[in-house]
């Protein structure tokens, strides 16, 4: 809900994901992408040294899992976090993919952290084939 804005702090990703445009050309419908939260690490250190108590932080649990349909938000997933897979979670939707020139070994996916540096989650985005 409203509670999470600005608990996340945003960072901007670059424009240019240096993608190596792979369209799909067979059909203009857009590629569902999955969203997973495959791990959550708490910084008990470096929030006791520099953030104020806050009751309310990360509501995903590691496992969880959304839907990305035409490349937007799926309901439900943290405004914040979304912001910092938003540009590769679209470039998947329009079939797009080997990030960073053969970063990933699945080139049909990104392994993608939150902004929150107290409590980062790593998000596996994947197209569903």
């Amino acid at each position: 809900g409203d509670e999470q804005t600005g608990l996340c702090h945003h960072l901007s990703l670059p424009r240019n994901v240096h993608q190596r445009g792979r369209k799909n050309h067979a059909t203009d419908m857009m590629k569902q992408v999955r969203i997973t939260a495959l791990r959550k690490v708490q910084h008990d250190e470096l929030s006791a040294k520099y953030e104020n108590p806050i009751e309310h932080a990360c509501d995903i649990c590691e496992g969880q899992s959304w839907i990305s349909e035409n490349g937007k938000c799926p309901e439900g997933l943290c405004p914040e976090a979304w912001k910092s897979m938003k540009e590769f979670v679209e470039a998947l939707a329009r079939g797009e993919g080997n990030f960073f020139d053969g970063w990933m070994k699945n080139p049909n996916s990104a392994m993608i952290s939150c902004n929150d540096g107290f409590r980062p989650v790593s998000f596996y985005v994947e197209t569903i084939e």
